[in-house]
């Protein structure tokens, strides 16, 4: 089983539930076909590069999973088949982006646990 990464844009004319709903279509087919889901990022609505099908933002999703590499080709079918996908991108990761992605995961959740500006004492003003 090798790492992956698949990054896709969303049509931005869905509601949050229906997006949620997109992602979780993709999810268990991955799961279905016996992927491990190691890392799920919402990075939110977003600007495009240039427009696609007369849209200028889009939700972008990233999944990071493990899984035999016959199901890739499964995945990008259904990707291609789902109108509600402007675009994706699956690849690979070698030791070195794997490595790289971990430390992501890692600096991403301890910012989680730090405390927020507003937690931590402020200095006494006299």
């Amino acid at each position: 089983m090798n790492n992956y990464e698949a990054v896709f844009i969303l049509t931005p004319v869905l509601s949050e539930a229906q997006m949620k709903e997109a992602v979780e279509k993709f999810k268990t087919l991955l799961t279905d076909k016996g992927a491990e889901i190691i890392n799920e990022e919402s990075w939110g609505i977003r600007k495009l590069a240039y427009p696609i099908d007369k849209k200028s933002t889009g939700f972008y999703m990233m999944l990071e999973f493990k899984v035999d590499p016959t199901a890739i080709a499964n995945l990008e079918v259904q990707f291609r088949r789902d109108e509600r996908v402007l675009r994706f991108l699956t690849t690979r990761h070698d030791k070195f982006s794997q490595e790289y992605a971990e430390k992501r995961r890692r600096n991403r959740s301890s910012k989680k646990d730090a405390p927020v500006a507003s937690e931590t004492a402020k200095p006494e003003v006299k």
